[in-house]
């Protein structure tokens, strides 16, 4: 059974929205977030902790809340937003880096995270082994970018909470707060 999927054949809709202070960019939706038309949804993905304890969200939110982050000045999209699933698992069909690149230019978000390595490196070219972690030099389309170690479950031995908690303060500080 496939989700429901937004006129532009998004299984998840993106949260973008002029002068967004930040746009956080998954790589695809799970299934399970797929299923629930949910970011982040897996009750195992540490995305919507990691973004309460960087001090992004007042508190930790529900997948289910995922638009109220327009409040909060902060943005969702995906590099493949029409295919679900383990990254590894995608078709090269599946990433869609133009069209990000494109959002990016149009919405001009201060910030721009990526919440994997993976999800930079299809959007930028660079191999994952040439990315590290937290602030990248240069710009991402006129964004300041970030790489975020992954909040997925498949990849907890990896997590690190201090480039999260690194972003959560630039954050704050163009945010005033």
């Amino acid at each position: 059974m496939s989700a429901e999927r937004t006129p532009e054949g998004y299984l998840v809709p993106d949260v973008l929205a002029p002068g967004l202070t930040l746009v956080l960019v998954g790589t695809a939706p799970s299934q399970i977030s797929a299923r629930a038309r949910a970011y982040y949804a897996n009750p195992s993905n540490k995305f919507w902790a990691s973004l309460f304890q960087a001090g992004i969200t007042p508190r930790q939110f529900q997948p289910r809340e995922y638009p109220e982050l327009l409040a909060l000045g902060v943005g969702l999209t995906d590099v493949a937003k029409r295919h679900s699933g383990v990254d590894a698992a995608l078709p090269d069909e599946a990433w869609a880096p133009t069209e990000l690149q494109e959002k990016i230019r149009t919405y001009a978000p201060r910030l721009v995270a990526f919440t994997s390595k993976r999800a930079a490196s299809e959007a930028t070219g660079v191999p994952t082994g040439r990315i590290p972690y937290g602030l990248q030099a240069g710009s991402f389309e006129g964004a300041e970018p970030w790489v975020l170690p992954s909040p997925s479950p498949l990849g907890h031995n990896h997590f690190q909470i201090g480039p999260w908690v690194a972003l959560g303060e630039r954050y704050r500080a163009l945010r005033g707060s």
